[in-house]
């Protein structure tokens, strides 16, 4: 889809790589902090007519201070919001212990992508979640999670498997009734690739299910109930291939969030002519 006048520009979360353990500092950049936005994500925004637009995020230890970042102005200015994969959650931001220290998760990047989304929401943009993007959402409005599937439920499918990544997939179906149900009016159910090992255990309140893996129960998708957009998948669209006929076409979900993303703008631009 070619890109549409004015633009639409998508704020996505920043993934942050944190160097490991003692470093020589030789002024390279894997001495320091990085935030990135993974290509693939970028892709899938652009094939959608979209210009990507990675949000940076401040800690303690940035030149910049959070005050100085206020990220209502990126909400403000930005037409949407995708928040893109990677690190756990932190077991403490659910208030939660972690049942191993592999579990800690990044507190930094959740207290940013927090704020982020509740700027999103109060600024009435479209919100939608990938994989940690929609533990994340769950989170952020009271929910919690499995800290690692295998362990806490050990009758669950295994739904990361790190030597096939991507092409680990499962059945997903998605639930009758619900919105994402009518963008896929005549198959309720199909394949989706699984990269995660923690998942929902207590769904936020006001938010639905959407689909769920038949298998085991596990919640594949949400969205909060309501006016807005803020919605949420377990798996990944973007690592799937364009000739790919075997896993869900994801397509009718990218298109929902940027036509509503563009709706938004529509609105905001009319009101800021008045």
């Amino acid at each position: 889809m070619p890109f549409q006048s004015p633009s639409l520009l998508i704020g996505v979360s920043a993934r942050i790589y944190y160097p490991s353990g003692p470093v020589l500092d030789l002024g390279g950049v894997w001495t320091k902090t990085l935030h990135y936005l993974e290509q693939s994500i970028a892709q899938l925004l652009m094939r959608g007519g979209a210009l990507p637009v990675m949000i940076p995020a401040v800690d303690a230890q940035s030149v910049v201070q959070r005050e100085e970042l206020n990220l209502r102005h990126y909400a403000e200015a930005l037409d949407g919001l995708v928040l893109q994969g990677g690190n756990d959650v932190a077991p403490a931001t659910y208030g939660e212990s972690p049942l191993s220290p592999a579990w800690g998760g990044d507190a930094i990047r959740d207290q940013y992508e927090m704020e982020l989304i509740h700027a999103f929401v109060q600024a009435g943009k479209p919100v939608f979640g990938i994989c940690r993007g929609l533990q994340m959402l769950n989170v952020a409005f009271g929910g919690t999670l499995w800290q690692d599937i295998k362990t806490q439920l050990p009758n669950a499918l295994e739904h990361v498997k790190h030597a096939m990544y991507e092409r680990n997939v499962h059945p997903v179906e998605i639930v009758p009734g619900t919105r994402l149900a009518s963008l896929y009016p005549s198959n309720h159910r199909g394949l989706i690739n699984s990269i995660h090992h923690q998942g929902i255990r207590d769904l936020a309140p006001g938010f639905v299910v959407e689909a769920r893996c038949p298998d085991d129960g596990m919640i594949e998708a949400i969205r909060r109930t309501g006016p807005g957009f803020v919605a949420g998948v377990q798996w990944h669209p973007e690592f799937r291939q364009e000739n790919d006929t075997m896993t869900l076409n994801d397509n009718p979900i990218l298109l929902d969030f940027l036509n509503c993303a563009r709706d938004a703008a529509t609105i905001c631009r009319h009101s800021q002519r008045r």
